[in-house]
């Protein structure tokens, strides 16, 4: 087996290796020794010292020089192999299948490749390797020498190093696999520490791969996957590595400065098409990003990082990039850690249903009560909702708290009912639990178990937004509902933006003014007139209202004035347990302020 990596003269291209040595670094040719690479200045020192072993080769591919790194891992000094080509002491194709074909036939068009080779070590052993070719061309843009840069994969653990390198690498691309990849991965942090650099884990994952390889087959598909890889690698610096962890999912490890601009090249180069079997492929990926060490994760927390910005990539439209922000990740986590702590609040029963009562403030009259989230926190202590319910909001915890609301308030009904306590209970349901498929059957399901209890003693409160969010399934299942039995009052009216639309079209029978208006109507002209407004179209519609925030008697009084006879607040009463209920119901009618209202005509 040979490969040959002269090539015919080309266009030059730019340059750049982190080992590499260009033409600009070299010293005038010392005539004296036409055969070796010339005194290189600065550069010799990153010859001498660097970790990764280089071979400096002529025009015709054939070995000039090598450096002691070279010596060390292969066992071979300069007199041994100069002249020859690295295939004539074994470094060689890992293998000769399609993939190897088609990376020599992309070796011969560019002036940087890069490639995974077998190599003979000083031990006699044939070990994994990765080989970096870069071409320097002379002013008239003619091939001048090669550098190439041979790097051990020595993250491989010493026992397992005679394992078949499938194990390792994969079949179809001959790139490292998911599980060689974690242990390069801990090289390359120790590599970063090291040097005190930065280390960039890059998830590559190519759009809508599924849909070409359906429409092109499986074998053109292949072929893509291993022209896309040698088209990644040809990107990549002498020590950067790039795997392959998936179908269409690639991993780089990038060790060079990696900037906007860069990846926005990256994501460039990949746009170019590809030519495969007489079909011109388009591809496109979603690129996820992570620093270390920003990103102070360790091995698979960087990658699933990066896996997690390569997804958010995707949602955004895909053909893009996404960087990994870890305190946006730690935030997340806090995130996910207060709602875990609120699933083990409902399974140990610690929340808690407070009930403030609604009155007729010309007569009086306690008209019914709304039931009230709390948690007792068996640390925090008694926790308002303003304290907990945003870290559920839109998440599935929304529905199962508002199963667990609905079935203590039935509860609490019964309870009440053989008190000899009569009030219907105000339930507030989210929109997501709202628009549920299945709302109404559940409802109905509850109903059902309470059978003492008239569907009527239930009233639902809904914000007027979730019935904004989809109108036409708000009214479908309102109209269930009200089928069986149970009301609706719409919550925080005014605060949404079709309010007028709404109260037209929604089946309520309930309009709550939003307290944010109704405190400072006293006190704010806008406040009051929209107060006004409000119970001009309540009005007008014929729908019956209540105010909520009423703190004093001011409030009351002119609401009263304006239409508005129905309040709650904490001028009238504060939420309470469900046993401080009856003793305030007793004490209610001697509020002679609150009974005087009566009086104003």
């Amino acid at each position: 087996m040979s490969q040959s990596f002269t090539t015919p003269k080309a266009q030059s291209l730019p340059h750049s290796h982190a080992l590499s040595l260009s033409p600009g670094e070299a010293d005038e040719p010392d005539d004296s020794d036409a055969t070796r690479l010339p005194a290189l200045g600065p550069a010799q020192a990153a010859f001498l010292h660097a970790n990764e072993a280089i071979i400096i080769t002529d025009a015709e591919n054939r070995v000039i020089d090598v450096n002691p790194a070279f010596s060390e891992l292969t066992g071979c000094m300069l007199d041994a192999v100069e002249g020859k080509t690295p295939e004539a002491f074994s470094i060689l194709p890992l293998d000769d299948s399609r993939t190897t074909r088609l990376m020599r036939e992309e070796l011969h068009l560019r002036d940087r490749s890069k490639s995974q080779v077998s190599y003979c070590s000083h031990d006699g052993q044939f070990y994994p390797g990765m080989m970096s070719i870069n071409r320097v061309r002379d002013a008239e843009g003619n091939v001048d020498h090669h550098v190439i840069v041979l790097a051990d994969l020595s993250a491989i653990p010493a026992h397992a190093r005679h394992l078949n390198r499938e194990v390792y690498f994969d079949a179809l691309t001959g790139l490292p696999n998911l599980q060689l990849l974690t242990q390069l991965i801990q090289e390359s942090i120790q590599h970063a520490e090291n040097k005190q650099q930065s280390l960039a884990v890059c998830s590559l994952d190519i759009d809508l791969f599924k849909a070409i390889n359906d429409r092109l087959g499986s074998s053109v598909g292949d072929a893509l996957l291993s022209s896309f890889a040698q088209r990644i690698s040809h990107l990549l610096f002498g020590d950067d590595v790039l795997a392959r962890v998936g179908g269409d999912e690639f991993v780089l490890l990038l060790h060079h400065g990696v900037d906007d601009v860069f990846l926005e090249k990256l994501l460039a180069s990949i746009r170019r098409p590809l030519f495969i079997e007489g079909h011109t492929v388009h591809l496109t990926v979603s690129l996820g990003v992570t620093f270390y060490p920003n990103d102070p994760a360790q091995g698979d927390g960087l990658l699933r990082h990066a896996h997690q910005a390569m997804y958010r990539a995707k949602q955004r439209g895909r053909d893009n990039f996404h960087v990994f922000d870890p305190n946006h990740d730690r935030l997340l986590q806090v995130r996910h850690e207060q709602r875990q702590r609120f699933v083990d609040a409902l399974a140990n029963d610690e929340l808690r249903l407070y009930y403030q009562p609604q009155v007729d403030m010309r007569s009086g009259q306690v008209v019914g009560v709304e039931a009230l989230i709390r948690w007792q926190h068996p640390e925090r202590g008694l926790l308002a909702p303003s304290q907990f319910l945003p870290t559920i909001e839109a998440t599935p915890l929304e529905v199962d708290l508002g199963e667990w609301v609905l079935k203590e308030a039935m509860r609490q009904l019964v309870k009440w009912k053989a008190a000899g306590i009569s009030l219907p209970v105000n339930v507030n349901i989210s929109p997501s639990h709202l628009l549920l498929d299945n709302f109404s059957q559940r409802l109905g399901e509850l109903l059902a178990c309470y059978p003492s209890v008239p569907p009527a003693m239930l009233k639902l409160e809904v914000l007027e937004s979730a019935a904004m969010h989809d109108i036409q399934a708000a009214l479908n299942t309102m109209a269930k509902c009200q089928a069986l039995g149970v009301n609706f009052a719409i919550d925080d009216f005014g605060t949404g933006f079709s309010s007028l639309t709404h109260l037209r079209q929604l089946p309520v029978n309930l309009i709550k003014i939003d307290q944010s208006f109704v405190r400072d109507m006293l006190s704010d002209a806008d406040d009051m007139a929209i107060v006004e407004s409000v119970i001009y179209m309540a009005n007008r519609f014929q729908r019956p209202m209540l105010a909520e925030g009423v703190e004093t008697l001011g409030h009351a009084k002119a609401l009263i004035a304006l239409g508005c006879e129905l309040a709650q607040g904490y001028g009238i009463a504060r939420p309470m347990p469900a046993n401080e209920l009856p003793q305030w119901l007793a004490a209610w009618p001697r509020r002679a302020d609150w009974n005087a209202l009566g009086k104003i005509h």
